[in-house]
């Protein structure tokens, strides 16, 4: 009787067992009753599945610990995801050895510290030692743990946003010791010093400690080789003028003037920014001029508030909507769309980090997309009403990005054969790109597919989009869409991070359009062709200018609403630095 009451509980177990599952989702409402009844633990039968590759547990408000087993139960798990539930304040029993595990997160729970025996895992031999991602967001961490990077030696983005913590544990920046990180967020937090030892990072790329309580930032901080982009913005600076530069300049221009405050000391500073200072006036007077006689001041106010307006369907003359097939949800049954206006994608980079912020959802949040995936277009291009649908590999047909329109069983095909020539050719164990994603598709006998109301499929995910919605750099209206086979929040989720990012990438540029100009190949890359009028007019004199967030209401064949984005629930961002005006 008891081990019938168990597979009654827990179906899902029983299918995977039976099925040989490598992937498993628990989610919902019932599974917050069911952890319950197992006394806010996971069920030991779930640590019966060797195979599972991928295990996540989300949104569960009764799960306080993993419970005993885990590491022992499942040595093959590569990701593990166990976000927004409440474990907490420690993790008893400690969660490794993972010898396999790539993708820890665990966000948004009510972790308070993480001490030896309570914590991830052991530091001698690591406990993880082939993890890249870890993800400790939305928590209540007071302190790090001191053995962290002997415990995860190859970890690669390491997320502290949303913290308690005061100070970084002194080994996380010894030479050698996180050789790989490329990624460090720590924003929203309550740090009051960075040590001058962070220069020992020798990857890393970004840095994220924006709202926090800093009031210096070590010069040796330039002596990162890598480092690309940096964010301390809502730091109260002991150095206003490096507090207005954090605010409104690239971060080449902030490295090159720590580097030149380190180099010359405080005795022979004026000497040093001699050239830094006249160049700073020259911009003064030209945004003078910009702004009709406003001063430096207002602009730096102006420009430090990041804001995004929503614009309600009843507001909306013609909304667009996105019709779902009964058919896909048998694929791929998940999706929300929204539509953005006012982005600027023409100054510098700015399509290039657009681009690049897209792929790092990827890779992080869409844990590689087998969690959701994101698609972008250039809404100029698209002819609503949409359909969301699932079609036969045979019949579909797409004009993917870079190539010739092709059938979806020949395209699959195609990238197959890529997929194992460039395998080849690198002598790789593993294949990378666009072919990681293939195997998504296995035993599928229909692809999900969204199509514009001329019959033009603009999107195949999880694999690509459509060449006729690409984005482009005089692209300034997009159409966002987040699909997946987990859940609906997921998607909202993914889709307020990616909104998040678009305001900020906006933002930057609006304040750095006088700094740099267009690269070489991306000057090229529309010839001959005068920029147009944008979306927003004056969005150049204020850095304020709101990026508009459009509802997308998804409904079913009946036309009987699924959902809409942003509800009122949505874009319900942290950050301070964001305003979202309803």
């Amino acid at each position: 009787m008891a081990a019938a009451a168990v597979s009654e509980a827990w179906p899902e177990l029983e299918l995977a067992e039976r099925e040989r599952r490598r992937e498993l989702l628990l989610t919902g409402p019932g599974l917050e009753q069911r952890v319950r009844a197992a006394g806010g633990r996971l069920p030991p039968r779930l640590f019966t599945l060797p195979l599972l590759h991928y295990l996540e547990v989300s949104g569960c408000g009764s799960l306080r610990e993993p419970g005993p087993g885990l590491a022992q139960g499942l040595p093959q798990l590569h990701s593990l995801v166990l976000r927004r539930n409440a474990l907490g304040p420690g993790l008893s029993p400690e969660l490794g050895p993972l010898p396999a595990l790539r993708v820890l997160d665990l966000s948004g729970n009510a972790l308070e510290a993480l001490p030896p025996g309570q914590g991830l895992g052991p530091a001698e031999p690591p406990g993880f030692p082939q993890l890249q991602s870890l993800n400790l967001s939305g928590n209540r961490l007071r302190e790090l743990p001191a053995d962290l990077a002997r415990c995860a030696p190859r970890l690669q983005t390491l997320n502290l946003t949303g913290n308690r913590l005061d100070a970084f544990p002194a080994a996380l920046f010894r030479p050698g010791a996180l050789p790989l990180l490329s990624e460090l967020a720590a924003a929203d937090n309550c740090l009051r010093e960075l040590s001058p030892e962070i220069a020992h990072l020798a990857s890393l790329k970004t840095l994220d400690l924006s709202n926090n309580q800093l009031s210096e930032i070590p010069a040796e901080l330039a002596d990162c080789p890598r480092l690309k982009d940096i964010n301390f913005r809502g730091n109260r600076l002991r150095d206003k003028r490096l507090e207005k530069m954090v605010s409104g300049c690239q971060t080449r221009s902030i490295l090159e003037y720590l580097r030149a405050r380190g180099r010359g000391g405080c005795r022979s500073r004026g000497k040093a920014e001699g050239p830094d200072r006249e160049e700073a006036r020259r911009k003064r007077r030209e945004r003078r001029k910009r702004e009709c006689g406003e001063g430096e001041e207002a602009w730096v106010d102006e420009a430090s508030r990041l804001l995004l307006r929503v614009l309600h369907v009843a507001e909306n003359p013609a909304p667009l909507t996105v019709r779902v097939s009964p058919g896909v949800g048998d694929v791929r049954p998940f999706i929300v769309g929204a539509v953005v206006r006012g982005m600027d994608l023409q100054p510098g980079n700015a399509l290039k980090r657009f681009l690049s912020s897209q792929t790092k959802l990827h890779e992080d949040l869409c844990e590689k997309r087998t969690v959701a995936t994101i698609a972008t277009h250039d809404l100029s291009a698209i002819q609503g009403p949409l359909l969301y649908a699932a079609r036969p590999p045979e019949d579909l047909r797409i004009v993917p990005l870079g190539r010739r329109e092709v059938k979806a069983k020949d395209l699959v095909r195609q990238l197959q054969l890529e997929a194992e020539e460039h395998r080849k050719q690198k002598k790789r164990q593993n294949v990378s790109g666009l072919h990681r994603y293939l195997h998504l598709l296995d035993g599928k006998d229909h692809y999900p597919c969204l199509v514009d109301a001329n019959g033009d499929v603009i999107s195949f995910p999880p694999i690509t989009n459509s060449e006729k919605t690409k984005i482009k750099k005089t692209t300034c209206d997009l159409f966002l869409e987040v699909t997946s086979a987990a859940s609906l929040q997921i998607c909202k989720d993914i889709m307020d991070a990616l909104i998040l990012k678009m305001a900020e990438i906006n933002k930057y540029t609006l304040e750095n359009k006088d700094e740099g100009s267009l690269s070489d190949h991306e000057a090229d890359a529309i010839p001959g062709q005068v920029p147009g009028p944008r979306a927003t007019p004056g969005a150049e004199q204020a850095g304020s200018a709101p990026l508009v967030v459009e509802q997308v209401r998804v409904v079913d064949e009946e036309g009987h609403l699924k959902v809409v984005y942003p509800s009122k629930t949505d874009l319900d961002l942290a950050a301070a630095h964001v305003t979202v005006l309803r």
